[in-house]
């Protein structure tokens, strides 16, 4: 992949980000204070999901900086090695967690959508609880591929 290939996925890495701090910054804390207002039933459920939520960026951050030290990896010609096979898995290992957590908030919709009478939200909790899983498994077949071409790599250069 060219140098340009990876400018610009780090480029959306970083957009992704700065989605997320904004949010963190300007959309959680709107919703801790009004959603027990709007939702008066689901007070404390309301403030379950934002510290779910919060909990979430950790290793949101964790994956994205892993996912940087990849694409380092990628443009100094060392992406088949045991660096990029260990960066994968800790990939994995925060899509996991972030979809776990997402997970374990879904029953807490039930209140809000049951108030709101919006069943529709249940659904798109699950949606979102989808995506990191989906970055899981994707990330879990690149590690077994990597691993598997640094095996035969390493049997070729045994043989030579």
């Amino acid at each position: 992949m060219k140098k340009s290939g990876t400018i610009f996925l780090r480029f959306l890495l970083f957009i992704f980000g700065l989605g997320v701090l904004v949010l963190c910054i300007m959309a959680l804390p709107a919703v801790w204070r009004d959603g027990p207002k709007e939702f008066p039933p689901a007070a404390n459920f309301v403030h379950l999901i934002v510290i779910g939520m919060y909990a979430t960026t950790i290793p949101f951050y964790i994956g994205l900086f892993k996912t940087f030290k990849l694409l380092n990896y990628i443009d100094k010609n060392i992406a088949f090695s045991e660096l990029s096979v260990k960066a994968l898995k800790v990939i994995k290992i925060c899509g996991t967690i972030i979809s776990i957590f997402y997970v374990l908030g879904v029953p807490l919709l039930f209140p809000i959508a049951d108030y709101d009478d919006a069943p529709g939200l249940i659904l798109m909790g699950g949606a979102v609880a989808c995506a990191p899983v989906a970055i899981s498994v994707f990330a879990a077949v690149l590690q077994k591929l990597l691993q598997n071409a640094i095996n035969i790599k390493k049997e070729n250069d045994l043989t030579v």
